[in-house]
C-alpha cells in the first residue's frame, strides 16, 4: 500500500470578487498558507507522494510571495511531489512553474500529453500531462498504460468527467475504466466526489481547497488515499479554513432577532450570506441590520427577498376569474399530500395573482 496525498483547485491569488478589498487582500494572505497546511499534512500522516491536479494558482503569473510560499512548502515535503497544471494555471516560457520545477522532489508535467515517471523506490508510475493554455484537449481517449501490473500507475490531471464536450481535458469513465490505472486524481471540479471506480481504476477530485464564493459553500480539503494493487481506500481531510455559508432566513417578523438566530457560534470565522424572505410590512433597513450584526462575522452580505404582506384569500369563492382562481387554489393546497408539493403551489398561487392584478412577479 502506497499512501498519497491529493490535493487541487488551491486558487492562490484568486480575487474573491465576494468580500471587500480589504477583507479579499487578507484572505489572500491567509491562503498563502495552504500549501504550508499541505506540507505539514503530508508529514503527520505519513504521506508517501503528494499529486497537485492543477489550478493551485488562479492566475498563471502569481505575486512572488505566493511563489515564495508555494516553493518552501513543495521544497519542505521532502517526498516526491508530481504537479499538473491546469486551466488557470497554465504554464508558460519562463513561467514560474519552471522554478518549482527545479526543486529536486518536485516533477511538474508541462506538456498537454501524457508522460509518466518512474518512482522506483515506490514501484509507482505516475502519469499526468499539463496545460500549456486555459483549454486542454482530451487526453485519455485510446489510452491505456504499458505493462500494467508490473507496477501502480496513478494519473494527475487537471480534467472534467463528462460525456459532452469540455474545453478542460474531458474524461469519461469508460476511457478511465480501459486505462490500467490504479488510481486517477482529478481536478478542476470544485466539490468533493467522493470514491469512485471504473473497472479496475479508483477515481476521484478532491474539490478546492477552499471556498472563494457563494458558489463553494461548506467545508473544503484534500483526499489521502491508500493505494494497493488490489484494495484503496480514500478519507476526504478538512484543511479547517473558513467556510462560506448562505442561508435562507424568515424575516416575516423581527429581522435582527432571526438574523441572530441563524448564525452559530463561530460564526464570526465565516463568510456568511443571508438572504431574507418571508412575508412583512415594508422592507428590511439592510443597513441598519448590517450595523447591528457588525463582527458577528468575517464578512456578512445580506440580501432582503421579502414580499408584501397580502390578504391571498380575499375574495375567494366571488364570482369572478380571480375568486374562482383562488378557490381552485385553495383546494388543490388542501390535498397537496407533500411540503415540496404545497411550496410549488403557493409559488404557482402567488405568479397567478400577479398575472391577474397585473402586479411584479414574486
Amino acid at each position: 500500500m502506497i499512501r498519497l496525498l491529493h490535493a487541487a483547485d488551491l486558487h492562490l491569488d484568486s480575487p474573491l470578487g465576494s468580500l471587500p478589498p480589504d477583507k479579499a487582500r487578507l484572505r489572500r494572505q491567509e491562503m498563502r498558507a495552504l500549501p504550508e497546511k499541505l506540507r505539514s499534512l503530508a508529514e503527520s500522516e505519513g504521506a508517501q507522494l503528494v499529486l497537485l491536479s492543477g489550478d493551485v494558482t488562479d492566475v498563471p503569473e502569481p505575486a512572488r510571495e505566493t511563489v515564495d510560499a508555494l516553493s518552501a512548502a513543495l521544497e519542505g515535503m521532502e517526498v516526491p511531489v508530481f504537479i499538473a497544471p491546469g486551466n488557470h494555471d497554465f504554464v508558460r516560457s519562463g513561467g514560474f512553474w519552471e522554478r518549482l520545477g527545479q526543486i529536486g522532489n518536485v516533477h511538474v508535467f508541462t506538456e498537454p500529453r501524457l508522460s509518466c515517471v518512474e518512482v522506483e523506490e515506490l514501484g509507482l508510475r505516475v502519469w499526468g500531462a499539463g496545460y500549456r493554455d486555459s483549454v486542454c484537449p482530451p487526453l485519455l481517449r485510446d489510452f491505456s498504460v504499458e505493462g500494467a501490473g508490473d507496477w501502480l500507475d496513478v494519473l494527475v490531471l487537471h480534467a472534467v468527467l463528462t460525456r459532452g464536450s469540455s474545453p478542460y481535458c474531458p474524461v469519461t469513465e469508460e476511457e478511465l475504466a480501459g486505462s490500467g490505472l490504479d488510481y486517477a486524481a482529478l481536478g478542476h471540479t470544485h466539490s468533493y466526489s467522493g470514491e469512485r471506480s471504473a473497472g479496475g481504476c479508483t477515481f476521484a477530485w478532491p474539490g478546492c481547497a477552499a471556498g472563494t464564493g457563494f458558489d463553494e459553500c461548506g467545508e473544503k480539503g484534500v483526499i489521502l488515499a491508500d493505494i494497493g494493487e488490489r484494495r484503496r481506500r480514500l478519507r476526504f481531510v478538512p484543511l479547517g479554513e473558513r467556510r462560506f455559508h448562505s442561508l435562507s432566513v424568515d424575516a416575516a417578523g423581527d429581522a435582527l432577532t432571526a438574523a441572530l438566530a441563524a448564525l452559530p457560534e463561530g460564526a464570526e470565522r465565516d463568510v456568511w450570506r443571508l438572504i431574507l424572505t418571508g412575508e412583512r410590512e415594508g422592507r428590511v433597513d439592510l443597513d441598519a441590520l448590517r450595523a447591528a450584526l457588525s463582527g458577528r462575522c468575517f464578512h456578512l452580505e445580506l440580501r432582503d427577498d421579502t414580499t408584501a404582506r397580502t390578504e391571498l384569500w380575499a375574495g375567494c369563492g366571488e364570482l369572478s376569474l380571480r375568486g374562482l382562481f383562488l378557490e381552485n387554489m385553495k383546494e388543490r393546497l388542501a390535498k397537496a399530500g407533500t411540503e415540496e408539493e404545497r411550496v410549488t403551489l403557493q409559488l404557482a398561487l402567488r405568479y397567478g395573482l400577479a398575472a391577474l392584478e397585473g402586479g411584479e412577479e414574486p
